[in-house]
């Protein structure tokens, strides 16, 4: 095992779990786990701690708004109250109308089906990048989140690693090449592998303790 696979072990072995698990979302290819996930995109998209978007999420669950018709029909301040349950207090306002302009533009365009929009893009990733961008609130921080995540059950986007994933590498000195990192990485998941570069990319001493373990 050479050094960029011994980082790559010690990177997965502590951070290798999606921010979707982290939220509680049991991700699958059905339109409730998706929109979650859509949902978790946009909050954490924002400039705020991962941690606070990821509370927020799982408040916004809590309070049953897991479908695109149910955050639609909440209305702005039950979702408002929603997201300072979860401590996402500093974008509460504009963010509880973008769940609310979002939800209602799925469920009208799409059917309330985000599987009907990976149909839309008809293999294209780049397309579906577009497509997801037409979310109000989802831009393209967040539509790189949804798809590194979203590769998990659509394997026809992977390996997506996107920008801030290749930073995560770039800081662990590893190779800033999406082919290359996945073949380092053996049988991991790349939805995996992005999450925990992804780490290394947000938190310094994440990459600084995993150097020192790898040796």
């Amino acid at each position: 095992m050479n050094r960029d696979e011994r980082v790559l072990r010690e990177l997965v072995s502590e951070h290798g779990r999606t921010f979707a698990e982290e939220a509680g979302i049991r991700l699958k290819d059905t339109p409730q786990p998706l929109y979650r996930l859509l949902v978790l995109s946009l909050l954490l998209s924002a400039r705020i701690r991962a941690s606070v978007a990821v509370a927020a999420a799982r408040a916004l669950h809590e309070e049953h708004l897991d479908s695109p018709r149910r955050m639609a029909e909440a209305g702005w301040q039950r979702r408002v109250d929603a997201l300072g349950r979860g401590g996402y207090r500093r974008y509460d306002e504009r963010t509880a109308t973008q769940l609310g302009d979002g939800a209602e533009l799925l469920g009208r365009r799409w059917g309330g089906d985000l599987r009907r929009l990976h149909r839309e893009a008809e293999g294209d990733v780049g397309t579906l990048r577009e497509l997801l961008q037409e979310e109000p609130g989802i831009g393209p921080a967040g539509a790189d989140i949804f798809l590194r995540e979203a590769q998990r059950v659509w394997p026809d986007v992977a390996p997506y690693l996107d920008g801030k994933a290749l930073s995560g590498a770039g800081r662990l000195g590893l190779p800033e090449d999406p082919r290359k990192l996945t073949g380092l990485a053996g049988d991991t998941q790349p939805a995996v592998l992005a999450a925990a570069l992804v780490r290394a990319a947000l938190d310094k001493q994440v990459a600084e303790d995993c150097l020192r373990r790898a040796g």
